[in-house]
Parts: structure tokens; C-alpha cells; sequence
């Protein structure tokens, strides 16, 4: 099981963007790489492909490796390491290792 996933705010440790953090836009197991909102941007150059589409500079965001990142925790307002933990009615959840709240 993977302890990232889609939706899930994360905080970058490591690399140019470190201390910034952003929403989880895709991710790609066989890699184990995600795309996450404002992190990794860089310029591209893009051909006009329409009438109505403008070529020019545009800003994308590259993959980055999830080893780079953690999960951000909104009680601890940082990045923590992630657990997990079976409730009582037997479903499974993510826990932070901090605190011991239900991300």
C-alpha cells in the first residue's frame, strides 16, 4: 500500500523546491514519481497547434521522486512520517507518527 496518493498535500524535504508544499496531481508507481501542484515547475516551449491555441513559454510541473516527499500533517503543520493503524471496525488508515492523528 502505498502511503502517498492522489489529493493528498505533501511537503518537499529535499531538492530546489525543499520547505514547499503543494497538492498531489498524479502519480506514477512504476516510476514512483508524482506530479504535485506548484512543485518542480519549469519552462517549456510550446508549438501553436491551432488558431485558436497560443504557442509561446509555458510553466508545466515534472515529476518528482516520492522518496523527496512527506505527507503534510494540518495538526502538526509540517511534514511527518506516516503509519498505519486498523480501527475497530477493521478498515485501515493512515496515522501520523507524531501526533497519532488520522490523516
Amino acid at each position: 500500500m502505498q502511503k502517498i496518493k492522489r489529493q493528498d498535500i505533501v511537503a518537499v524535504i529535499k531538492g530546489k523546491d525543499k520547505g514547499k508544499s503543494g497538492k498531489v496531481l498524479n502519480i506514477f508507481g512504476e516510476k514512483n514519481t508524482a506530479i504535485v501542484e506548484g512543485v518542480n515547475m519549469v519552462k517549456k516551449h510550446m508549438r501553436r497547434r491551432s488558431q485558436e491555441q497560443q504557442g509561446g513559454i509555458v510553466n508545466i510541473e515534472l515529476p518528482i521522486q516520492l522518496s523527496n516527499l512527506l505527507l503534510f500533517c494540518k495538526r502538526c503543520n509540517r511534514g511527518v512520517r506516516v503509519g498505519f493503524s486498523v480501527l475497530k471496525d477493521g478498515t485501515k488508515t493512515r496515522i501520523c507518527k507524531v501526533c497519532k492523528e488520522a490523516i
